[in-house]
């Protein structure tokens, strides 16, 4: 690390401001009812933003990294965007007191890399269109696949959490963290074969598609007991892939954290349109062994479950449950009840052009009847925002009008 005092400076100034907000007593408060939420105790929900399109969103300046060494500007960056966020499109998001530093560790890859062409519109969005190259179409090619291997980087671990320390001094303490799992095979497979192969094997050849999430559902499983090894597993985390983590019962009673105290994540989304029997045969059988083995388990993503929450029921150790916009409120409300938490995803296409705020309130106040109505414990958390069309004030807007809704009925 090459940083000089100039930037040291700066850094322990957003570091003092950062302080400044994680130390108001608002953040126990929203901790302790995203908590409540997990721990099925039916609160006013809690509004959350994530994915959200930082290329599109600075205003005058406050976003503008002044930093020149790499661990300085993941750190600037921390605090800038923490900042903003919690200045312009706040919701109920938590300021933890701590400055947090992910464990190093990779993980190998299983012997085959991405083969794809893409098409942009925007070159400054990551969001693109795809198109995957077939790599895993004969038995022979998923036979070849390696297990993969998790690396630790403990030196590094401590010589950031050095770097850290030195830099914050007595303003705010660095935290090492581990992680959950995050398990979509069903996202990682269409990258190496597409989409449209992948359905149509799901009639003509069954019996690849079986061989090739078996042998995803082992890996992932091995992935997951090589963390648990290396002590690179967290049972409290403050985003479980784009929502509040926060939850009770799943410390370790001593030492570092096992699989059964973690969160597991997981998801078909490419399946929103197949059969709810066929959802069962191409992946629910394949991770609820991997479910089995941890805390609490958080399925779906962006994919309807309407008609398919009888099976997702069964999972082992399910606490939370995806519903997306396009499904239908009411009839997820019922089937969920109070047994699981309700996790909203609101409709993104609202901030991506002209800002309306009628659509908004809509929806929202949809999801908000259901839930009452049902006795659901629920979040709203708006993600997968690919463009607010250049136009922060759209974000800054969908917060207003959501909290503005929320209110009313608390």
């Amino acid at each position: 690390m090459a940083i000089n005092i100039r930037e040291k400076a700066v850094l322990q100034e957003l570091a003092k401001r950062y302080a400044q907000l994680a130390a108001m007593p608002i953040q126990k408060e929203r901790r302790d009812r995203a908590r409540d939420i997990n721990d099925l105790k039916p609160r006013k929900p809690i509004v959350w933003l994530d994915e959200i399109p930082w290329h599109e969103m600075d205003i005058d300046g406050k976003l503008t990294l002044t930093c020149e060494d790499e661990f300085a500007r993941q750190m600037e960056w921390f605090f800038r965007s923490a900042l903003y966020r919690w200045e312009f499109i706040q919701a109920d998001m938590v300021v933890e007191p701590y400055f947090p530093i992910s464990k190093s560790h990779t993980i190998s890859d299983m012997g085959i890399e991405v083969q794809e062409h893409q098409l942009s519109t925007d070159n400054q969005n990551h969001i693109v269109s795809h198109s995957y190259m077939d790599q895993l179409d004969t038995m022979e090619k998923v036979a070849a696949l390696k297990e993969p291997v998790v690396t630790a980087n403990a030196a590094l671990d401590a010589q950031r959490m050095a770097w850290a320390n030195d830099i914050l001094g007595d303003i705010l303490p660095a935290k090492l963290e581990g992680y959950y799992y995050y398990h979509a095979p069903w996202d990682n497979i269409p990258r190496y074969r597409g989409v449209m192969p992948i359905m149509m094997d799901m009639i003509d050849r069954p019996e690849l598609l079986h061989a090739t999430i078996k042998k995803f559902s082992d890996y992932g499983l091995s992935v997951m007991k090589q963390m648990e090894a290396l002590q690179l597993l967290e049972s409290q985390v403050s985003n479980l892939h784009c929502t509040p983590g926060y939850v009770s019962g799943l410390e370790p009673e001593s030492g570092p954290a096992k699989l059964k105290n973690m969160w597991f994540r997981t998801m078909a989304q490419m399946f929103s349109e197949i059969s709810p029997d066929m959802l069962e045969e191409f992946d629910l059988q394949y991770s609820k062994p991997l479910a089995a083995e941890c805390g609490l388990t958080y399925y779906g993503c962006c994919e309807p479950l309407d008609n398919k929450m009888h099976l997702i029921k069964t999972i082992p150790n399910l606490r939370k449950i995806g519903v997306p916009t396009r499904s239908n409120p009411e009839v997820c409300a019922e089937q969920i009840g109070g047994d699981y938490v309700f996790a909203h995803k609101p409709n993104p296409a609202f901030v991506s052009g002209t800002f309306e705020a009628e659509p908004v309130r809509d929806e929202i106040a949809r999801v908000i009847e259901a839930c009452q109505k049902y006795g659901c414990p629920y979040e709203f958390v708006l993600k997968d925002i690919s463009t607010a069309g250049y136009r922060p004030q759209n974000m800054i807007d969908w917060v207003n009008v959501v909290m503005e809704t929320v209110n009313r009925y608390y």
